[in-house]
């Protein structure tokens, strides 16, 4: 099989991709725009393979699209490109309607022309799969309750709100034309490349460079937290084995406080790098103004894709954070690289 990846060299992107790579005997056409966020460095080990092939391609540019899919002809799309951080929206949400939004129509529609052209197995096998956020759903503040597949849709930020415009026009695009689509919403990814404005690995590096940890308001918000390679294995069994139509919720059983993932990282470096003056790297935790707009609590319930798909997370919070910490302190290079001026780890999304 031959899968269409946008956005694959950003962090869920490349994870996925280096997945299909290692552990399946399919080809992978790796579209992305390189943007701030997306890196070539976090796909090395793919791009001598013969089973890879990059187009450096923004994804609301239709004539490349339809080269692409002319040239490559795959037999499914999985579709990751989006504008994802959260302040960096409240900073400046044009990028993120034009991409998440204006993108995802664009791919919807070169992925239907290309579809329409098929015939016989090839067109009744085709797939496009969009992979999307549970923050679409809102804040599950003040309950016991999990996400769903069908709970109500309350975007609370520029970001969210794009990612539930796309995820819209997806299932109107299979409702209406019978474009065979299927949609994932996720909870936070972790892990090895991430880019260092995230909370882990912005936590990490300030840590290592003695650096104020940032925590927003008290640190009491909510996560559920999944290890970036486990939401790889159920991106792929979405797309090999779920069907037309549904959207399937992927979560890691993790659920955290924002406070606790940082006291929770201190508490590993104090193990695997200590501070040199002795003292815990918690002493640089500092609580600062929080974001507008800020959801409180979000937590998926993964019992649907673990029923219909068999799949099931392989990491804890904790092994899955040991992981992630240790690969940051082997990989340091690769964090200096990705900050290439742009961005230094400085506080956005302030109005």
């Amino acid at each position: 099989m031959k899968l269409l990846v946008t956005g694959g060299a950003g962090f869920i992107g490349s994870a996925l991709i280096r997945h299909l790579l290692r552990h399946t005997p399919d080809s992978v056409v790796n579209v992305d725009k390189l943007t701030y966020a997306g890196n070539l460095g976090s796909l090395a080990e793919c791009s001598a393979g013969p089973r890879y092939a990059f187009e450096q391609v923004d994804i609301c540019h239709r004539a490349e699209l339809d080269r692409i899919f002319a040239q490559h002809r795959p037999d499914a799309v999985m579709h990751l490109a989006a504008e994802s951080h959260v302040d960096r929206s409240i900073d400046g949400p044009a990028a993120f309607i034009e991409t998440n939004i204006v993108g995802t129509y664009t791919l919807l529609e070169a992925a239907r022309t290309y579809w329409n052209g098929l015939e016989g197995t090839q067109k009744s096998a085709f797939r496009l799969h969009h992979i999307s956020t549970d923050e679409v759903y809102g804040d599950l503040h003040g309950t016991d309750d999990l996400f769903t597949e069908t709970t109500p849709y309350a975007p609370s930020s520029p970001y969210s709100a794009s990612k539930a415009s796309s995820d819209h026009l997806v299932r109107a695009w299979q409702r209406t034309y019978g474009l065979p689509t299927l949609v994932t919403n996720c909870s936070n990814n972790y892990g090895p490349y991430h880019f260092p404005e995230k909370l882990i690995p912005l936590v990490i590096l300030n840590a290592l460079e003695g650096k104020p940890l940032p925590v927003y308001g008290k640190g009491e918000q909510i996560r559920d937290w999944l290890y970036v390679e486990d939401h790889a294995r159920a991106l792929y069994a979405v797309v090999t084995h779920g069907q037309v139509g549904e959207t399937y919720n992927i979560g890691g059983h993790n659920e955290k406080r924002n406070i606790d993932v940082v006291r929770s990282i201190c508490t590993l470096l104090d193990d695997l790098h200590p501070r040199a003056d002795g003292q815990s790297y918690a002493a640089q935790i500092t609580f600062v103004a929080d974001r507008p707009g800020h959801d409180l609590r979000y937590a998926i319930d993964a019992r649907k894709i673990e029923q219909a798909l068999g799949w099931v997370p392989q990491e804890t919070f904790d092994t899955g954070l040991r992981k992630t910490v240790a690969w940051y302190l082997d990989n340091l290079a690769w964090c200096r690289q990705v900050q290439d001026g742009s961005y230094q780890r400085e506080r956005l999304g302030r109005i």
